[in-house]
């Protein structure tokens, strides 16, 4: 009853967004910019978005390794594209995680290992993204002259690094109590593994420099959408705006960010002095790009051997409980 509440709650705070970021859209005016050269740019948003899963799984795959998960390139792309495609079904913005989970703990490595390595997954692309968020202030602060803009991306830069921070400062904590209640033991586990990873020779730089690809890239995604219908909007203006959004996109209370985004876009582009519209439907086109990419995850998910063999196959957790 509690999920199918929660799953509710969603629905209505995505459409609620929606309904407000789209009041004043003019889709008439929307659909007659798109024409021939429109579709090179989304053809060319979506190879984007393919290389972007893509990297994502590079990345993945790094911190699989060191949960005792190990997986190929080929397992991951396929699992992210899987759970790309649940991100825009299931309610919630992280549904695919959760199917991400269940893939690679099918394949043996475990509950535990698993949801260590997606949840660490996660940190650290919310770390990376809020890093850009506040290291980019400078720039931003030139475009954004608005003062509750401004407020708006401090506090949402700022709020983010620090979660991201307490979170890696908790598995460098000294009381071995982190390690036995069951409130903190998953949590310290996950943050001991951030820092392993973050701060290491061998795989720290790895790690930042896909993160930082994974959302320079969905910046060029919203670039090409934004060319699609000839929005006047630069490219170093998208790539100022679009980090903020997607670390507001990243809070699970709507259906694959439908709405906040929207909401969200709608807002920095007029903050920028940009017509706020203009920011709705790069937001639009920019979702329905994921959503193709998704449903091509969906195909993927329909003929694979996971989904035929659900139910049947056992899960292996580790007797060792290693992460």
């Amino acid at each position: 009853m509690r999920r199918i509440l929660l799953s509710i709650m969603k629905i209505l705070v995505s459409g609620a967004l929606l309904y407000f970021a789209l009041r004043k859209a003019n889709f008439s005016d929307l659909t007659s910019r798109i024409d021939i050269t429109s579709l090179f740019w989304i053809g060319l948003a979506i190879i984007v978005t393919f290389l972007q899963v893509f990297i994502g799984a590079l990345r993945w795959r790094e911190i699989c390794a060191d949960c005792a998960a190990p997986l190929t390139t080929t397992q991951a792309m396929r699992f992210n594209l899987i759970g790309s495609f649940f991100n825009q079904t299931l309610p919630s913005a992280i549904g695919g995680d959760a199917v991400r989970l269940w893939l690679l703990a099918r394949t043996g490595a475990g509950w535990r290992a698993a949801t260590y390595s997606v949840f660490v997954d996660r940190a650290v692309g919310l770390i990376a993204l809020a890093t850009i968020v506040v290291a980019s202030l400078p720039w931003s602060y030139k475009l954004i002259e608005d003062p509750a803009g401004r407020s708006a991306l401090l506090f949402v830069g700022f709020a983010a690094l620090a979660a991201g921070v307490c979170f890696l400062i908790l598995g460098r904590l000294p009381w071995p109590w982190l390690k036995r209640w069951w409130g903190t033991q998953h949590f310290y586990a996950c943050s001991v593994i951030a820092n392993r990873l973050i701060f290491s020779r061998d795989h720290g730089a790895t790690l930042a420099l896909l993160s930082l690809l994974i959302h320079v890239l969905a910046a060029v995604i919203a670039w090409c959408v934004a060319r699609s219908i000839a929005a006047p909007v630069s490219l170093e203006q998208v790539l100022q705006l679009v980090p903020p959004v997607m670390l507001i996109t990243m809070i699970p209370l709507s259906i694959a960010g439908w709405g906040i985004r929207e909401a969200s876009m709608g807002l920095a582009f007029g903050y920028a002095g940009l017509a706020t519209s203009e920011g709705v439907n790069v937001s639009l086109l920019f979702g329905a790009v994921y959503f193709i990419v998704g449903a091509f995850g969906g195909l993927i998910w329909i003929f694979s051997a996971e989904k035929a063999a659900q139910g049947i196959l056992p899960i292996a957790i580790p007797d060792d409980g290693h992460v």
